[in-house]
């Protein structure tokens, strides 16, 4: 405890730190309060008792979760940061599939100013889509009649309801949006991903007392001490492998330089294991928002069965596809943050070679067949984390708690956490103090291989 006391003493008195912790927790609060401002014409309340009702067992019930709550509530920020990420996941598309936009890529700083702005517009027109299917359920679903007041109202239209709120709904994921990249530019860790991290975690408390009370109702509190340390031990799994690293030996030519001697060294290439990071899951996890999307310009009753399929967390079809995206999206981001030509030349041009592998196009294909090797058993575990809800649903734990059991929530917790932990540590170690981690320190963090995603 000591030691812990002194290194939170050690963050504080670094100036730059303690001003970049600070603006990162004043625009979460501003995020989380956000999401209590309700939408004109709907009275929350209401809606929120429906809507828990109506979206258990589906895939609403997880946006709601990643939204904070603001989904069920009606607010602002209902939407959250995913139709941001759905447009960012579209731009990755365009630029590998289209030459101009591959050109633009390799313009560098200017290149990204020009795909970030695509990418914002991308944004309005993915949020004014889904914010009309959101406020169109209400209206095609008797069970949601009491939650609208403009029912009631002379002053507001159902015309003027949906315009409103549209506009509403859209200006709300934009401020998201530029919340997040501030965070990214002068907060601490990805900003995107802390958005969504804090809307998991404001459902956390929740979901514990619920699974305690509902240990209460059965007499079993022993089940649910043993569901905590089962739980701990899936979160220490999810550690490893986001930390697990396979390190390439290089060695380094020596090379005499007047009374000098430079290289003669060993060093290492280490290559994570996961090096893709929770992107893949974030991004599968927007793919498979979409049905839910397209679901609500259907009038209740006339969704058809294959899509209500997709919208169930629970079902084959959802589950199956969701593994897919994920292990698909894995290689797509290990690909773009690993360029084995461009290390391979590194190397060559700093006289460093791996041991037995010829310099140059030698090397390259041995590095992509490492990464392409340990990139595959890493997709696999996560996937099969991804499902673990459904296997502690169906084990009988409660739904709300068993969404952190595993899946999308707990992954994104844990990857999150540990990259804001290295960022920390950076910082603590540049002025020569211990990190947080200083009896077992974290893996990666000098290696410049922890996931950024430019958004």
């Amino acid at each position: 405890m000591k030691k812990l006391i002194e290194t939170i003493k050690h963050i504080w008195s670094i100036e730059e730190l303690r001003r970049r912790i600070l603006y990162t927790f004043l625009l979460l609060t501003v995020y989380r309060l956000g999401s209590f401002v309700i939408l004109p014409g709907i009275d929350s309340s209401v809606l929120e008792i429906n809507m828990s009702n109506q979206n258990k067992n589906n895939i609403l019930d997880l946006i709601n979760t990643f939204a904070g709550g603001a989904w069920n509530r009606g607010a602002i920020f209902a939407l959250g940061i995913m139709p941001y990420i759905s447009a960012s996941i579209f731009m990755q598309l365009v630029s590998i599939a289209i030459p101009a936009f591959q050109r633009m890529q390799k313009e560098g700083e200017e290149g990204r100013r020009k795909i970030n702005q695509y990418t914002r517009i991308l944004t309005i027109a993915f949020t004014g889509v889904q914010a009309f299917g959101y406020l169109n359920q209400f209206i095609g679903n008797p069970q949601y009649r009491d939650a609208l007041l403009f029912l009631n109202s002379e002053a507001m239209s159902q015309g003027m309801f949906i315009f409103t709120n549209v506009i509403l709904l859209t200006a709300g994921t934009m401020f998201t949006m530029w919340m997040g990249e501030r965070i990214t530019d002068r907060g601490l860790g990805n900003g995107i991903s802390l958005l969504i991290m804090v809307g998991i975690i404001a459902r956390l408390p929740n979901a514990l007392f619920s699974e305690f009370a509902f240990a209460g109702q059965r007499a079993s509190f022993i089940l649910f001490l043993i569901e905590l340390v089962v739980w701990a031990l899936i979160i220490l799994g999810v550690i490893l492998l986001t930390q697990g690293t396979r390190k390439i030996t290089i060695n380094y030519a020596k090379r005499v330089v007047g009374n000098r001697q430079y290289g003669g060294v060993r060093q290492y290439l280490p290559i994570k294991i996961l090096a893709a990071g929770v992107m893949p899951i974030i991004f599968a996890q927007a793919i498979l928002f979409l049905p839910a999307t397209i679901a609500g310009f259907y009038e209740q009753g006339g969704v058809p069965g294959w899509l209500m399929s997709l919208t169930n967390p629970n079902s084959f079809g959802h589950n199956a596809l969701m593994v897919t995206l994920i292990v698909l999206f894995t290689y797509f981001y290990t690909a773009i943050i690993f360029n084995p030509v461009q290390m391979a030349d590194d190397m060559k041009r700093n006289n460093g070679f791996i041991p037995g592998i010829k310099p140059g196009k030698q090397t390259a294909n041995f590095i992509d067949d490492i990464i392409s090797r340990i990139t595959l058993p890493g997709a696999i575990f996560i996937s099969l984390v991804a499902v673990m809800p459904v296997v502690a649903g169906n084990l009988g734990v409660n739904q709300e708690f068993s969404q952190f059991f595993g899946g999308t929530s707990l992954l994104i917790l844990v990857g999150v956490v540990l990259d804001t932990l290295q960022q920390i540590d950076s910082y603590l170690l540049m002025r020569k103090y211990d990190g947080l981690m200083s009896s077992g320190r974290l893996k990666g963090r000098f290696t410049g291989n922890s996931p950024q995603v430019d958004y």
